[in-house]
């Protein structure tokens, strides 16, 4: 499907649409997603950020981000509605952020894939991340697997 969307920072009034993006998003019942509420959303965007993708008047597409340490930018919640994937939506969420990283001097992007979401490691690859070893989740619920590592570092422009 092709869908025409723009990007642009949220503010805490765009938690409950991002949050049903999230839940639209068709994760795994057994995800932590499932367990996250709209006040933990707008929590996390007023103190940390993100960024949602409006097609018209609504919400398709959202991602959060917040630093873990002074050289890593977490990039966590990217979601997109079933009915706008395959337009670029995910691949604009992900630059958005990694500008951000670029903005504020971190030198690597850093995500967390869910055991229960395995299929997207190969979306991350394409755009140039690798799953990362060495690397921890400083942010992982305790109520779910250990999730797959992923990072990518950033040049400074």
């Amino acid at each position: 499907m092709n869908v025409s969307f723009l990007i642009r920072s949220t503010t805490p009034g765009d938690a409950p649409a991002f949050h049903a993006v999230m839940m639209a998003a068709g994760m795994d019942p057994r995800s932590s997603w499932t367990r996250t509420t709209v006040a933990q959303v707008e929590w996390s965007l007023v103190n940390h950020g993100g960024f949602v993708a409006i097609s018209g008047e609504r919400v398709v597409g959202c991602v959060g981000h917040r630093p873990d340490g002074p050289a890593t930018l977490t990039l966590n919640k990217l979601a997109v509605l079933p009915e706008a994937r395959g337009s670029g939506v995910a691949r604009a969420l992900v630059a958005a952020v990694e500008e951000v990283a670029r903005e504020r001097h971190f030198e690597r992007v850093l995500l967390a894939v869910s055991q229960f979401n395995l299929s997207v490691i190969g979306f991350y690859e394409k755009l140039g991340y690798a799953v990362n070893g060495a690397a921890t989740y400083a942010f992982a619920s305790p109520l779910s697997p250990p999730p797959v590592v992923m990072t990518k570092q950033i040049d400074a422009r």
